[in-house]
């Protein structure tokens, strides 16, 4: 059975009378006259059978069932707001550009080198790149999709594996053929190490590798990937490269690996979306641009390995 309700003009109206406790107030709120505010609010009262106002002196003043009603139609033009303005930005999400948060460190070293690849095959699709370190919310910060770095643990959001993660030693081409030349793992102690935010990186691959004597804590000290990296570029020392950010610094043979061991990350990259978000065609174009790049390219590296 349909329910009868009050006209929405004479909500609103009472709503903001009871607010501003003013019809005068009211009226200029709404860009309406006085006589406006006060007809819709008793059309209300005529159409609730109460009185919700009462004027003392000067004074406007809700009755008691106008405080009683005025707390509900506050709430409900709260929830209507609020749900009015997801559905509008969900509808610029699906039509404006496509907003994608991501790491600062891996926007640096993977993402960004091969971003002209996708604005190539799709022109009609802008990219924004947000840069940040923290978990979003995609509403609020108006995100379309993000990418993490973590276990893949994210119940609540549309989540695929893009890229595992592992550790090993780079460096310079030019060390490997120095007066101190790296040929095995031991013979880091007579090199300078880099370090990446934290040293107890370089114990944790020492120890997986069985290299002892070697005085992992000592050494620069760096607070982002990329700064290493090129420390490491222009032969500073050795820093321990990630597998994903040292990537496109060893295609070029910026950096090299002097060792095959490698100590893989329980962690790794995430694609992250709100559900149904994948479903938008913006979100799906980049997702299937990323798993195909990282398909291609992983191809091409063990193709490489291949004798002959």
């Amino acid at each position: 059975m349909s329910r009868r309700l009050p006209p929405l003009n004479s909500l609103r109206a009472f709503e903001a009378a009871a607010r501003n406790l003013s019809f005068t107030r009211a009226s200029q709120e709404l860009h309406v006259t006085q006589a406006a505010i006060s007809h819709q609010v008793k059309a209300l009262e005529e159409f609730l059978d109460v009185k919700l106002f009462t004027r003392r002196s000067r004074e406007l003043l809700l009755t008691e069932e106008g405080q009683s009603y005025w707390p509900q139609v506050r709430d409900l033009f709260e929830r209507l707001a609020d749900a009015t303005e997801k559905v509008r930005a969900k509808a610029r999400r699906a039509a404006g550009p496509l907003s994608v948060s991501v790491l600062p460190t891996f926007a640096v070293q993977w993402l960004v080198p091969r971003l002209s690849a996708f604005n190539a095959e799709f022109p009609d699709i802008d990219v924004r790149l947000k840069a940040s370190d923290e978990e979003v919310n995609f509403l609020a910060d108006n995100v379309d999709v993000a990418i993490y770095f973590g276990s893949g643990r994210w119940p609540d959001l549309a989540v695929d594996l893009l890229l595992e993660e592992s550790l090993f030693p780079v460096c310079s081409p030019a060390l490997l053929k120095g007066r101190k030349p790296l040929k095995t793992p031991q013979d880091l102690a007579q090199h300078v190490l880099l370090h990446d935010g934290s040293q107890e990186v370089w114990r944790r691959w020492l120890e997986s590798a069985g290299v002892r004597h070697v005085k992992w804590q000592n050494g620069p000290v760096f607070s982002h990937t990329a700064m290493v990296l090129q420390a490491a570029a222009h032969g500073q020392g050795v820093a321990i490269g990630h597998s994903v950010l040292a990537q496109t610094d060893l295609r070029s043979g910026r950096l090299v690996r002097p060792f095959e061991h490698r100590l893989p990350l329980a962690e790794g990259y995430f694609l992250v979306s709100p559900p149904g978000a994948a479903e938008r065609p913006k979100v799906a174009a980049f997702r299937q641009w990323l798993l195909a790049t990282i398909h291609q390219e992983q191809a091409e590296a063990d193709a490489a390995l291949v004798p002959g």
